[in-house]
């Protein structure tokens, strides 16, 4: 392995949180995670659905660190992929929420009324509040980027962003490990960040996103 490759990686990705998700066009959902599990929550269940790298496992994440220690906080992901006893498990979670006994966050691909499940289950899906996570535009990811890459010290010219947003996976966690990635390997050749060092990084390392 190269000192190239030993650098690219070493920084792992920061915990997913509250803070850190690009919210867009997402807020109410975002502000109904904050809430959920508190005494200012309104509902105890809450379903998230959308494709995947829209961000609905970030708001899983943040939320269980959120809720770290309380026994009575449930998430549970890609719902769709549950096999019978896990259905039924989740069923019988729905149940002590509706007592007040539990909070419970669920995410899934599609919603409620789609999802290939028990059909009792799928009606205590669509118990609760439910958020369709809408994935960024372009605009949005563009402003988030350039945020992200400030943070890192470093600036994304309009020609960068554009190569990013033509040439490589859309979603936003893997915009930003590029961003990451390209940080490094700007530092570790001592050479500016431009396109033509964007293009030289992922034609050398074919295991990044693209």
């Amino acid at each position: 392995m190269t000192m190239r490759q030993m650098l690219l990686g070493l920084k792992q990705a920061p915990p997913q949180t509250f803070d850190n998700f690009v919210a867009g066009r997402n807020q109410a959902a975002l502000a109904a995670l904050r809430m959920l599990g508190t005494a200012a929550a309104g509902d105890r269940c809450v379903y998230l659905w959308g494709a995947a790298g829209s961000g609905r496992s970030h708001l899983l994440a943040a939320w269980r660190a959120s809720r770290a220690g309380n026994a009575n906080c449930h998430a549970i992901d890609d719902v769709q992929g549950l096999d019978e006893a896990a259905q039924i498990a989740l069923f019988n979670l729905y149940n002590r929420a509706r007592a007040g006994e539990a909070w419970l966050l669920v995410a899934g691909q599609k919603p409620p009324t789609q999802l290939d499940l028990r059909d009792d289950l799928r009606s205590r899906l669509a118990w609760g509040l439910g958020f369709e996570i809408l994935p960024l535009t372009d605009d949005e990811k563009r402003a988030a980027l350039t945020r992200h890459a400030q943070q890192l010290g470093m600036g994304l010219s309009p020609e960068i962003l554009d190569y990013l947003l033509t040439r490589a996976r859309r979603d936003m966690p893997s915009l930003i490990a590029l961003i990451e990635a390209l940080d490094r390997f700007s530092l570790e050749t001592k050479r500016p960040v431009t396109t033509p060092l964007l293009r030289e990084l992922l034609n050398q390392n074919q295991t990044l996103p693209l």
